[in-house]
């Protein structure tokens, strides 16, 4: 069983990629590139440290564009589905004040405090770490990329 979620703790890690993936290829690139310059200095052939060097970062820049791109998409899915709460729940449109980066911090508000969140995040342009900490009944979000 999971530690119930909260402001504190609601940061996700996915352990195949913070822990496995991205340092594995910070040492193959940094080893690598040691390899390249030792080869450049000693003036012997350094083509297949370079291709090694490479391939890690094009390893490492494909990663994060994977992992980039579906933060991007699920932030646009949140904001959907954080709109039509506020109108279902206000039976209203929302302010086009409201960010995205706030539409985010306000997923976490519960039903009852979540339209006069919402409000006070749009007329103080309140920061998503603000609207986080005002959050008296937390909603937990176990779906986050």
């Amino acid at each position: 069983m999971s530690q119930q979620q909260d402001a504190k703790n609601h940061t996700r890690y996915h352990p195949l990629q913070h822990f496995f993936w991205l340092p594995l290829s910070a040492i193959t690139i940094l080893t690598s590139l040691v390899a390249l310059i030792t080869a450049l200095v000693k003036g012997s052939s350094a083509l297949i440290y370079g291709l090694v060097l490479a391939a890690a970062f094009i390893g490492l820049i494909s990663g994060f564009l994977a992992r980039r791109n579906a933060l991007i998409v699920q932030d646009r899915v949140i904001r959907m589905e954080e709109q039509f709460r506020y109108y279902r729940l206000a039976g209203k449109m929302p302010s086009e004040k409201i960010t995205v980066k706030q539409w985010i911090a306000l997923r976490f508000a519960s039903n009852e405090e979540f339209v006069a969140l919402a409000d006070q995040a749009a007329q103080k342009n309140m920061a998503g770490s603000d609207i986080k900490a005002s959050i008296k009944q937390w909603r937990a979000d176990e779906y986050r990329v």
